[in-house]
C-alpha cells in the first residue's frame, strides 16, 4: 500500500536554517525532488507512436539478437582448423551465402563459401576472412597466415540474449531504442502514461495574440514559451489561458488545474507586489515551501503543493520564466514522468568580456559559445541580460550558470556553461 506523502511543512523542517523567504537553488532542488513521485499508470503504445515516451518497464528480449551466428563483412567462411600451420592455405569455394538466404550447404575439410555481410555461418564454418584480404582465382581461395580464430563473425545472441532485459524501465524512447525494440519483433511497448500540466498567465495588462493593443497592455507571451518547453519534454498540456488579477478567478483556475493536472504552472502573481490574495488562496488549497529563491533572474518563485498536484508559480518576465522553468521546473517534469535523471552537460569556457556578478545568489547569463584558434571554448553575453529581453534568449545558444558564492568574473576567466539544446529536450 502506497505511504502517504509528507506534507511540506515537515519537510522544510528537516532543513537547516531554512529561509521561505530566500531559498538557495540547491536547497530548492533538492526540496523539490524530494515530492516528485512519479505517475504509475502505463498505457500500451504501438512503437510508431513511442518515440521520446518514457519506458514503463524493464522491456524483456523475447529472441536473440542476432538470431544466428552471421559474417560482420563480405568475404568467405571457413574452418580455422583447415588453415596450415606455415604459410598460405589454399581452400575450395563451393557456394554462397547471402543475408537472409544461406548457401544450403554443409561444407566439408577444405572447402569454403563465398559469404556478404548478415549472411548465416555455414554449418562448421567458424571465420570469415574479409574479400580484400585474400586472392580468388576461378574456385579457389588463398588465404594467407596470420587468420585469428572467431574473426568477423557475430555469435548468436551476440547483442542480446533470449530473456535478457534490452531496455531498462524509465529510459527516453529515442530513434535507436525504436529500432532496438523493432529488432526484437515488437509491434508495441508499455509506457508511462505522459505527465498531465496545466498552465495559465495572471494579470489584467495581457492580451491574447492577435487582437489589438489597449494602453498599458502587453501580449501574453509567456504561455506559448511555456508551451513549446512542455511539448518538447513530452508533456499532456491543459492550457487555461489567462487568468485575471482577482482572487475569485485565481481560486476558480487553480481549482480546475489541480483536478485534472500533475503540475500546475502559473506565471506572473507571486512577486511581492502582486502576491497577498496569491498567497490567501494557495493557503486555501494547498501548502507553498517557498516564495522567493536566491537567484537571478528569477527571484520571485513559489513552489508547493495543490492536491495531488506539484503547483510552480513562476515570475512574469519571460526570461525568468525559461530560467527558472529549464533549471527547476524541467528536472521535476521529467522525475514526475518516470524518466531517469541525468546530470546535465557542463562547458567551461573563457569569459570574453567581463561578466558581472553579485555574490550570495545563483546567475544565469545569456551567452554563445565560439571556438578560438588555440582551440579553447569562449563565451560571450548575448547584449542586455534584462530578463524581459526575450530576444537575447532566442540569440544565446547556452547558459553560462554562476553559482551564489562567486562573484564577478573578468575576460580571460574560466565559466561554467550549459548547452542550450540539452535544456530543450530530454
Amino acid at each position: 500500500m502506497k505511504s502517504e506523502p509528507r506534507s511540506l511543512a515537515s519537510l522544510v523542517r528537516d532543513i537547516d536554517g531554512f529561509d521561505p523567504d530566500s531559498v538557495s537553488v540547491s536547497t530548492a532542488a533538492s526540496l523539490i525532488a524530494a515530492l516528485c513521485e512519479p505517475v504509475e499508470e502505463t498505457v500500451t503504445c504501438p512503437i510508431e507512436e513511442a518515440l521520446d515516451r518514457i519506458l514503463g518497464g524493464d522491456l524483456i528480449s523475447p529472441i536473440d539478437v542476432p538470431g544466428h551466428d552471421n559474417s560482420a563483412m563480405d568475404g568467405y567462411s571457413f574452418s580455422h582448423v583447415d588453415l596450415q600451420a606455415q604459410g598460405e592455405t589454399v581452400l575450395e569455394v563451393v557456394g554462397e551465402a547471402l543475408a537472409g538466404r544461406p548457401s544450403g550447404q554443409a561444407p566439408g575439410p577444405g572447402q569454403a563459401i563465398r559469404i556478404m555481410t548478415g549472411a548465416m555461418m555455414p554449418p562448421g564454418h567458424d571465420t570469415v576472412i574479409a574479400q580484400e584480404q585474400c586472392q580468388v582465382e576461378g574456385s579457389r581461395v588463398w588465404v594467407p597466415t596470420g587468420q585469428v580464430l572467431g574473426q568477423n563473425r557475430r555469435l548468436r545472441g551476440e547483442d542480446l540474449g533470449r530473456g535478457q532485459p534490452a531496455l531498462r524501465a524509465g529510459i527516453r524512447i529515442g530513434p535507436a531504442e525504436l529500432g532496438l525494440i523493432a529488432s526484437l519483433g515488437l509491434t508495441e511497448v508499455q509506457v508511462r502514461r505522459r505527465v498531465r500540466v496545466a498552465f495559465f498567465s495572471t494579470g489584467d495588462e495581457l492580451q491574447a495574440v492577435g487582437k489589438p493593443l489597449a494602453n498599458g497592455q502587453i501580449y501574453d507571451s509567456n504561455r506559448y514559451t511555456l508551451a513549446g518547453m512542455l511539448r518538447r519534454l513530452d508533456a499532456e498540456l491543459i492550457d487555461l489561458g489567462v487568468v485575471p488579477d482577482h482572487p475569485d478567478a485565481l481560486e476558480r483556475t487553480m481549482r480546475q488545474a489541480s483536478e485534472g493536472a500533475d503540475m500546475v504552472i502559473s506565471s506572473a502573481g507571486v512577486s511581492v507586489g502582486d502576491a497577498d490574495f496569491t498567497r490567501s488562496v494557495l493557503s486555501r488549497l494547498g501548502e507553498i515551501a517557498f516564495w522567493t529563491i536566491a537567484m537571478r533572474p528569477g527571484r520571485p518563485l513559489a513552489f508547493g503543493r495543490i492536491g495531488g498536484a506539484l503547483y510552480f508559480g513562476l515570475p512574469g518576465n519571460p526570461v525568468a520564466v525559461m530560467i527558472t522553468f529549464l533549471f527547476l521546473v524541467r528536472e521535476a517534469l521529467l522525475r514526475r514522468a518516470g524518466a531517469k535523471i541525468q546530470p546535465l552537460p557542463v562547458i567551461r569556457a573563457r569569459a570574453a568580456t567581463r561578466i558581472a556578478k553579485r555574490a550570495g545568489r545563483t546567475e544565469y547569463q545569456r551567452g554563445r559559445l565560439s571556438i578560438g584558434e588555440d582551440g579553447h571554448a569562449t563565451v560571450a553575453l548575448t547584449g542586455s541580460q534584462g530578463s524581459g529581453m526575450l530576444s537575447s534568449m532566442s540569440e544565446a545558444d547556452c547558459i553560462i550558470v554562476m553559482p551564489a558564492d562567486q562573484a564577478a568574473c573578468a575576460a580571460g576567466d574560466p565559466v561554467s556553461c550549459v548547452p542550450l539544446a540539452s535544456l530543450l529536450h530530454p
